[in-house]
Order: structure tokens, then sequence, then C-alpha cells
């Protein structure tokens, strides 16, 4: 007689599954990015709209031509892509030529993602790598700012926005001026900061009220925005945290050692594009460190370039540049940073 033996898969670890997958996770940042998307379009009016617009179906194009002349299936619908395009404009002012934001688009999804294998092997930001690509390409275009709620600011737009390709834009300045807008200097509250000495008050950085980068005037939108995600457990607070408190905490001994010449710590942290850095770009899940002791050595790294850039460098603003750097020392803090496996002996143990 012939017993059956029924045919059993072994298969090793982890066995637990979760529901939560890589598609749902960049939706839910996706959603998370919206009203803050919103918000710079109410803020800067119709050319934040096209610029916001521009970057995102430049990224989903050239990820999609990428696959499709490799002959892979498009991977657009894990909305990746969607999220880089959003991310890269909202680092942008809101007068940034369309044909630059395009441009920043193609670098982010070419250089910064397909580069490195696609979805999950990226070592940098790719929102990041763009991003700098025009920070190096377009200076003078990448520091000309506009300020929130100029009047007709939804029914035309800023001069510069429809510059042709390599050409001079338009003057803003006299845009400005022209909406009723006098004694604008088209200098951030950072640049006031690092040039003039000038403190913007805390209540307009909170609030949002501003000029700037289109996703970086409102702290209070960006922190709720942040918390919706911490709260489903798709970003890990850590990340944030450390970047913040590492902030803050040299913004307060700068401050105690001579509180004429550097402002109130929690400028650092409501100035410039340090939330949105900290909260949709550090966190990074393929850029950023895995262990939770690794995430706090990689959010003070982070913290600690962004303010020796912003107090003791030539530019205003680190962050960006902070990340980037934080991403390539994240395999290699982690390296030194993972737990060691329950059971396992350390060498002085063994006498080693």
């Amino acid at each position: 007689m012939t017993v059956g033996i029924d045919t059993v898969e072994l298969r090793p670890s982890p066995h637990l599954k979760d529901k939560v997958t890589t598609d749902v996770i960049m939706a839910n940042v996706a959603w998370a990015l919206v009203p803050i998307c919103l918000f710079a379009v109410w803020s800067f009016g119709l050319s934040a709209l096209l610029l916001l617009l521009v970057c995102t179906a430049a990224c989903v194009a050239t990820e999609d031509l990428i696959y499709r002349l490799s002959g892979n299936e498009s991977p657009i619908r894990d909305n990746t892509a969607v999220i880089t395009g959003m991310l890269l404009a909202l680092t942008l002012p809101p007068g940034f030529p369309l044909w630059m934001g395009a441009v920043g688009g193609v670098v982010s999804i070419a250089m910064g993602k397909a580069l490195f294998g696609g979805l999950g092997f990226n070592s940098f930001n790719p929102a990041l790598v763009g991003r700098a690509f025009l920070q190096a390409s377009f200076p003078v275009a990448i520091t000309t700012w506009t300020p929130p709620y100029l009047e007709g600011r939804f029914t035309q737009l800023i001069p510069s926005t429809m510059a042709p390709p390599f050409m001079t834009p338009a003057g803003v300045v006299d845009f400005v001026r022209a909406a009723g807008v006098d004694g604008f200097t088209g200098a951030t509250p950072l640049a006031l900061m690092e040039f003039e000495h000038q403190a913007t008050p805390l209540t307009q950085l909170f609030i949002g009220t501003t000029a700037g980068s289109m996703g970086e005037t409102s702290a209070l939108l960006i922190i709720l925005c942040g918390f919706y995600l911490i709260a489903r457990r798709m970003m890990n607070w850590r990340i944030p945290a450390s970047i913040l408190l590492t902030m803050l905490l040299l913004g307060a001994i700068y401050y105690a050692v001579d509180p004429v010449e550097h402002p109130n710590p929690f400028f650092y942290l409501l100035s410039g594009g340090l939330m949105l850095g900290a909260l949709f770009m550090a966190s990074d899940m393929v850029g950023s460190p895995t262990a939770h002791k690794g995430m706090w050595v990689y959010g003070a790294l982070i913290g600690v370039i962004t303010f020796a850039i912003r107090v003791l460098g030539g530019l205003p603003e680190g962050i960006m540049y902070a990340i980037l750097l934080g991403n390539a020392a994240a395999p290699h803090i982690d390296q030194f940073t993972q737990p060691r496996i329950y059971g396992e002996r350390r060498a002085k143990d063994t006498g080693t």
C-alpha cells in the first residue's frame, strides 16, 4: 500500500507577512505630500501648479521610457516617480523655469534612480540628485525668489516660468513690484539671517508667509503631514527626531554663547528646507540605515553637517548636501550599528 505524503515547502525567515506593501507605503507618502503641494499652489499660484505638473510628468515619463527601452515592465504604478517629481518641485522656487524643472526630473530618475538599478537600489535620494544638478547648472534661477500671496497669482504667471531654454528669464523684481509689493529683496529667511543678520519672526516661519522654495514655507503643515506617516508606521520617527534634536542642541549652544550674533535656536528648525528634508527625504527607506542605533547616528550626522553649512559655510542652506552625504555614509553606519544577533558571542567572549 502506498501512503501519500504531502509536500512541505520550507522557506527562510522572516515568516511574518505584512499587508503593507511598497505600493501602499508610496501611495500614502504621495497623499501626505498633497496638502503641501496644495499649500504651495495657494501661496504662489499658477506658476507653482505648472512646475509641480511638469516635474512630476518628467519623472514619470523618464522612468516609463527607460523601462520600456530595457524591455521591462514599467513600474510607474508604485508611485515612486510621482513622489520624486513632487519632492523635486517642492525644493524649487515657484518661478523656476519649466524647462529647467523638466531637466531636473529627467536627471532625478535617470541618474538618481535608474543608473543604480531602479527602486530599492538607489544610493541617494533621487529628488535631491536632480536638485543638486539644477543647483550646479542654474545657480541664478534656483536662487531667484518671489513672495507668496501676490495679487493676480491665479490669473498670470511669474515671468520666469515660461522662459525659453537657455534664455535669460524676464525680470521677477519688476513683476513683484507690479503686483504691489515694495521693498521685497528677493531673499529667503535663511539668506536674510546669513547675509544681513535679520531674523524672521517664528510665527511667519511656522505658518508659512515667507519667500522660499515651494514646499518649505509652512513648517506646521509639513509636521502634520509627517505625523500622518509616523502614525501609520510608514516613516520611522527616529531619523527626523535625531536631525531636529541635533539642530536644536547646536542652535541652543551657539545662542547661549552669543545671542546677538545667532538667532533663537527654533529659527534653525523652522526656516529653510529642514522640515521637508528631515521628514520626507532623509527618512527614505532605501538611502537610510535600518538599525535603530544607526538611524540616530545618521540623523545626527545630517544635523551637524546642515548646521555647519548654515553657520560656518558660505551658503545659507545645507540640508540638501547633508542628506546626500548622509546617504553615502548610511551603508557604513549600518555596518557598525547592527545589533548583535541573539546568541552570538563577541570576539572578546571567545578569547580571540
